[in-house]
Formats: structure tokens, C-alpha cells, sequence
């Protein structure tokens, strides 16, 4: 789902498509969000959340940028 705003374009990720960029199952994702370590859900409709893309892709980011930050440290 894309949604566009004057110059702002957000992209909305569901269920499926957050399980396919994270792997996480969707009970992992709850207790993270809980946790407040991962992106919180946005209520859609009445049975229907979803996930902001350039959320995700951060947190995703933050992980990445961590374990390079490892890898380069002197052993």
C-alpha cells in the first residue's frame, strides 16, 4: 500500500510483507513492539494493521550497522 502526501510517499507493509523482510513470526514482532525495540503497528481498519516501510528499514539498518561496528573492532 503507497500512500502519497503532497512531496511525502509512505509505504505501508502488511503482515506477509514485514514476515518477509524480518523473519520474525508475527508473536516475536508483537513482544518486540511491546518491548518497544521495533517499530510499533498502525491501525488501518477495524481488522487490518500494517507497518511503516522506512520504519522497518531503519530498525533493519540499526542491526546492520551494529554488526559492522563488531566486525571492525580489533580482536
Amino acid at each position: 500500500m503507497l500512500f502519497n502526501h503532497g512531496e511525502i510517499e509512505m509505504r505501508i507493509l502488511s503482515k506477509r510483507q514485514l514476515k518477509e523482510m524480518v523473519l520474525y513470526s508475527p508473536q516475536h514482532v508483537a513482544r518486540l513492539e511491546k518491548a518497544g525495540t521495533f517499530p510499533m503497528r498502525i491501525q488501518l481498519g477495524p481488522n487490518r494493521v500494517g507497518w511503516v516501510e522506512d520504519e522497518v528499514l531503519n530498525w533493519l539498518q540499526e542491526r546492520l550497522d551494529r554488526r559492522e561496528n563488531l566486525t571492525d573492532t580489533p580482536a
